[in-house]
């Protein structure tokens, strides 16, 4: 059976319409999407690109929109896999300079393979505010702690949760490289799990804090753009 099949299966036993069944059946799969390489998902090619790929292959960087968004490079490519009420799959494939901007996974645990490449990943969790002043109500302004703020080099697999392991990420691509996400409840503006951008806020105080602020009716960072790609490993069947 191909492995990326093994993984649909088990992502169907261990997901339910309101996340994973069991911390056991979500390490089940995790380790069954460590087994997945860029060949079982028909990116054999792309990721030999990847690894040829060095600083004087480089294009030429275009000019960063607001919040960061490359504006002149190659779009992302999302390649949908399968969703369900349980769960969806998909691989961003993105160039080199790109940019997932920051973004967040209400109420969903996503699990996350860099297949291919390195990019540089920063990410953050909610700090509870008991009382939050009239202002920062107003601007959606919201602080939050550092998780992560490193590079990631594939293979290399990492795991978010409702309320913590960084929820609200951002992601820079360093060379071409290729995200496999795993999201168990799948995005549903309907059920409340609409994608909301977030930025960071000029508020300073306290200063070991830091300050997102959401961006308007869930509305993407001016220059990100994510085209469809063709998805050419095995067909997953409902």
């Amino acid at each position: 059976m191909p492995k990326i099949k093994s993984l649909s299966n088990a992502c169907k036993v261990s997901f339910s319409p309101d996340g994973p069944v069991s911390d056991e059946a979500l390490e089940r799969v995790r380790a069954l999407l460590d087994e997945i390489r860029p060949i079982d998902v028909g990116l054999d090619n792309e990721a030999q690109i990847a690894r040829n790929w060095n600083n004087s292959t480089r294009q030429p960087n275009g000019r960063r929109g607001r919040n960061g968004a490359n504006q002149f490079t190659s779009p992302i490519k999302y390649l949908h896999i399968h969703e369900s009420e349980s769960f969806s799959m998909g691989i961003f494939c993105m160039p080199p300079s790109s940019v997932i901007p920051l973004h967040n996974h209400p109420g969903m645990t996503v699990l996350s393979k860099l297949l291919y490449g390195t990019l540089h990943a920063e990410s953050y969790d909610w700090i509870d505010v008991t009382d939050p002043t009239d202002q920062l109500q107003e601007r959606s302004v919201r602080p939050a702690r550092l998780v992560r703020d490193r590079e990631m080099s594939a293979p290399e697999t990492t795991i978010l949760y409702p309320n913590r392991g960084g929820n609200i990420h951002t992601f820079r691509a360093i060379t071409p490289c290729a995200l496999f996400d795993v999201l168990s409840p799948p995005y549903s503006a309907e059920k409340g799990r609409d994608c909301s951008y977030f930025r960071k806020s000029s508020v300073r105080e306290p200063p070991e804090v830091i300050w997102l602020e959401e961006l308007e009716d869930h509305q993407p960072p001016e220059g990100f753009v994510v085209a469809r790609g063709l998805y050419k490993g095995p067909v997953i069947r409902r």
